[in-house]
């Protein structure tokens, strides 16, 4: 496992240095969007809604539309401003007896593993949770958002179980809680019999994913039927992350004091940027200075038929002369 997150559990006048790490992990069969005709990969392009051009990744911000429709953006020095002081620690608010903990305040579960030589008070935290049979509320800041999280102990580790915010708690408002339901004693007591009957200790390994467990099966029987196909490849279209990339490496070019390369080398990842129209000039230029040169002077011809032995001569010795004068009569022809 990797640490997603480093700090210290702030007991009293100690600092437990720790390591998160997240305790659980989804199994689900993941799938891509396809077309279905040819099963290219179906992507999506960040646009701005109002002049329609793609935008990059770094010029992205969070914006909060406020009730009057008026749109606040903020930046990352915003962010940076805000007061999380519990950014690298995980402060011991209180105890509490987890039976008074509703599990639908629990959101997510971390390990903490000691940190360095941060071993010792780690196992002095536990064995107190353990002793005292009751788990800490703490607060935690993890990818800037503080939560409310229980710290408990599992199997010889520390466990932190995120929490939701009281007011992130919707209730329960239907119709039905008002009325009078009458319950008939008999049904009741069939019920209560029903409920003795399959009672029994909890173990998780008794029960499967159905669904699945049928999904593989499923992928596995086309396969070996033969109905796959390989998948096809992408065309470049200057998306993505290549855009973004080969802008980045255009500015770089620039600023050192150099020249963007030919369009014809990057054109193909065009991102609209700033310097997107110099390379799209460049491209009209050049073919003019061509056609301008083929009418001011048809005498120029001949040396170009020149060239072409020269570049033969340079070539191998193996190589004859002859193909470049074959190579230019189809230039007498046009």
């Amino acid at each position: 496992m990797r640490s997603i997150w480093k700090g210290a559990v702030s007991f009293g006048l100690v600092s437990i240095a720790v390591k998160l790490y997240s305790a659980t992990e989804d199994h689900d069969i993941r799938f891509h969007q396809v077309h279905k005709t040819d099963g290219g990969r179906v992507k999506y392009k960040r646009v701005c809604s109002v002049d329609g051009e793609e935008v990059e990744y770094g010029d992205i911000g969070k914006g909060y539309e406020l009730p009057d429709g008026q749109l606040v953006v903020l930046t990352d020095e915003d962010f940076d401003q805000l007061p999380l002081g519990t950014t690298h620690e995980i402060e011991v608010l209180q105890f509490v007896d987890q039976e008074q903990i509703d599990p639908v305040h629990f959101e997510k579960t971390y390990y903490l593993e000691p940190d360095g030589v941060a071993t010792r008070p780690y196992v002095l935290l536990r064995t107190a949770l353990e002793n005292a049979g009751q788990v800490a509320i703490t607060k935690i800041a993890i990818r800037q958002r503080e939560s409310l999280a229980a710290l408990r102990v599992r199997e010889g580790v520390l466990v932190l179980h995120t929490m939701r915010w009281p007011d992130e708690i919707r209730r329960p408002a239907f119709t039905f809680l008002d009325e009078e339901v009458p319950v008939r004693p008999q049904e009741l007591a069939m019920a209560e019999s029903l409920i003795s009957t399959m009672a029994g200790d909890f173990d998780p390994t008794q029960f499967t994913d159905d669904y699945r467990e049928a999904m593989a099966a499923l992928l596995e029987a086309k396969q070996s039927g033969g109905e796959v196909q390989a998948a096809p490849e992408a065309a470049d279209d200057g998306g993505g992350a290549v855009v973004d990339l080969m802008s980045a490496l255009r500015r770089s070019v620039e600023r050192a004091g150099g020249s963007a390369p030919a369009a014809g080398s990057d054109d193909a990842t065009d991102d609209g940027g700033d310097d997107a129209p110099a390379a799209r000039t460049t491209a009209r230029k050049a073919p003019a200075k061509k056609a301008a040169a083929g009418e001011k002077a048809p005498a120029k011809k001949a040396p170009a038929r020149k060239a072409a032995p020269k570049k033969a001569a340079a070539a191998e010795d193996d190589a004859p002369a002859k193909p470049a004068k074959r190579a230019a009569r189809p230039r007498k022809t046009a």
